[in-house]
């Protein structure tokens, strides 16, 4: 895969977080309702619509960089198992927040960016070939101070969100582990 193909996926989340904090700064409504809020039936939808949901402008941009490297790099690297990984980082980790989340609206792509991020990482120990291994490193390089996000050190921080994302990548990169991950050619 291309770098520009592999920046596809990526770059469309990223649209449509911006687009979607855009409408909601110009037309002054508050989109945070549609965000993961646990064990309540109309908190079902922030399993989808959350990630895409920020709160200001700092925390925006606090996702759109990571979520476009670690995305990239995960599609450049590993395209035929990114979709699968994408997802699981994305929907089962929504799944875990809303089930074992504390009560409050739970947004934002970190979980996302998490599991991308511990996917990188454990992915190369797991699999263990040095080009794996090489990426491991790098990401952990990059991103070893992001495991402190996943303690409850914040209140208005979805630590749920990044410890279940950052076990979500885990558990993927294990299981995918033997999986062909990249298209020969």
């Amino acid at each position: 895969m291309t770098y520009s193909q592999a920046i596809i996926v990526p770059s469309r989340i990223i649209f449509f977080m911006w687009l979607v904090f855009f409408i909601e700064q110009y037309y002054a409504i508050a989109l945070g309702v549609w965000g993961l809020y646990p064990r309540k039936l109309t908190g079902l939808t922030g399993i989808v619509t959350a990630p895409l949901l920020h709160g200001s402008l700092p925390h925006l941009i606090s996702n759109t960089f990571p979520l476009l490297f670690l995305g990239t790099t995960l599609y450049f690297f590993y395209d035929r198992i990114a979709g699968r990984v994408w997802f699981n980082c994305w929907v089962i980790t929504g799944v875990l927040v809303w089930l074992f989340g504390r009560d409050a609206y739970h947004i934002g792509a970190s979980g996302l960016v998490y599991g991308l991020a511990s996917f990188l990482i454990f992915f190369g120990i797991f699999r263990r070939d040095m080009r794996s291994i090489f990426i491991s490193l790098i990401i952990f390089l990059i991103y070893n101070t992001m495991f402190y996000g996943v303690l409850p050190n914040h209140p208005g921080i979805s630590w749920e969100s990044h410890l279940f994302g950052a076990l979500v990548g885990l558990g993927s990169a294990f299981y995918l582990r033997k999986a062909p991950a990249v298209t020969s050619g």
